[in-house]
Order: structure tokens, then C-alpha cells, then sequence
């Protein structure tokens, strides 16, 4: 059974990933500028392993994301989620089961799957109740510098699965447009907008890529 279509419908727009800090007030501060670009979809993603930063900054982000009317996803952790409130989960290939999430986190919940370039794994995720596919790396990635490649082929592909899809790796301004044109709802993005001298403006370039208007 595949995810909500009111789900879906918010999967859509420039998905932001978070660089790695240890300094909350550091991140939030880039968060937010972000937020003023038009970023409307957070992933926290930190991998140090420290669980009383991971539950502090979750919490921070939580309450910012929803001052702005953004939605905060949580990378790989359904308990990490589930207690901060977030908007949902998303998995990796060894993050637990679609159908495990949505029994912990609830109907309402936004689960996304990654998919990498795997249909098959795009069907079975869809078949299991995900909201939304991840698909790529499109390009270089220097998140994943060894990431699988996927080909642009894959958005026109999984368009029968009835799902979002978010193009991922290596996806910057100016490459993100084909993918969009492809069928990408959303591109996540790390690099190009943490890299900018400009957060905030960065951001507002790559959300006036897409043909419709933010959500408020």
C-alpha cells in the first residue's frame, strides 16, 4: 500500500540535508537562513553517535522548522523521531522496515526510502507504505564519495509507483534542472547550500528552480 497523497503532495520543493556540528546555535543559525530561502523539507542527518546532541539539536530543529511551516525528517532513527516529534523517518538500506517505522511513528508519519538505483527496491518500498523514493547519486557526491550512480532514467521510471521522488548526490543548481524536468519532486542538497557564502540565497536559487509555488 503506498503512502497518503496528502503526504506525498508535501514531499515536493528543495530538501535540505544537515552538515554535522557539534554547536546547536551554529546549526540552527544556518538552518534558518535556509528556512528564509524556501527550503521547506529538513533532514537532521548526524552520524557522531552522541545521543544528548542528537536529541538536543532534533528538538531545536523541530520547534524551527514548524515556525516556518517546514517539515523536519529525521536520518535513519525512528526512536530519535519519534521523540522529538519529527514529521517522519527516512531509511536507508540498513535501517529497518518501511512497515516497522509506520507502526512506531503512526499513520500521519512522512517515511522515505532510499532506493539508490534500484526499482526493484523502489517497488518493494512503495508496496510497504512509503511516502516518498530517494534516488541517486545523480553525480558526484562528496557526502558519499562512493555512492552508487543512478541514471536520470530512474524518475521517469518510478512514475508508476505513484510516489514522490527525490533526486540525491552531487545535485546543485546547475545540474538539478534535467532532474526536475525528469519527474524529481524534491533534490536534496547538502554542499550547495552549507557551502555558500550565502545561505539563505542559495537556497532561494535552487527553490525558484521548481515550476510551483512554495508551501507556506
Amino acid at each position: 500500500m503506498a503512502g497518503s497523497s496528502n503526504q506525498r503532495h508535501r514531499v515536493r520543493g528543495v530538501y535540505l540535508l544537515t552538515r554535522e556540528m557539534a554547536d546547536t546555535a551554529t546549526l540552527c543559525t544556518g538552518v534558518e537562513a535556509a528556512l528564509r530561502g524556501g527550503v521547506r523539507l529538513l533532514q537532521y542527518r548526524d552520524k557522531s553517535g552522541n545521543a544528548t546532541r542528537h536529541r538536543e539539536q532534533s528538538r531545536a530543529l523541530r520547534q524551527l522548522t514548524h515556525r516556518y511551516g517546514a517539515l523536519l525528517i529525521i536520518n535513519d532513527d525512528v526512536a530519535l523521531a519519534a521523540d522529538c516529534g519529527a514529521d517522519g523517518v527516512h531509511l536507508g538500506e540498513h535501517d529497518g522496515a518501511v512497515a516497522a517505522a509506520r507502526a512506531a511513528l503512526g499513520t500521519h508519519a512522512i517515511i522515505g526510502t532510499s532506493c539508490y538505483d534500484d526499482l526493484v527496491r523502489a517497488e518493494a518500498a512503495a508496496r510497504a507504505g512509503a511516502d516518498y523514493l530517494a534516488f541517486g547519486a545523480f553525480f558526484d557526491s562528496s557526502t558519499k564519495p562512493a555512492a552508487r550512480r543512478a541514471d536520470v532514467t530512474l524518475l521517469h521510471q518510478s512514475e508508476r509507483f505513484g510516489l514522490n521522488r527525490v533526486a540525491i548526490g552531487g545535485v546543485d543548481a546547475h545540474n538539478a534542472g534535467p532532474l526536475i524536468v525528469a519527474g524529481a519532486d524534491a533534490i536534496a542538497v547538502l554542499g550547495s547550500i552549507w557551502d555558500a557564502p550565502d545561505i539563505e540565497a542559495a537556497a532561494r536559487v535552487l527553490t525558484d528552480l521548481f515550476p510551483f509555488p512554495e508551501s507556506p
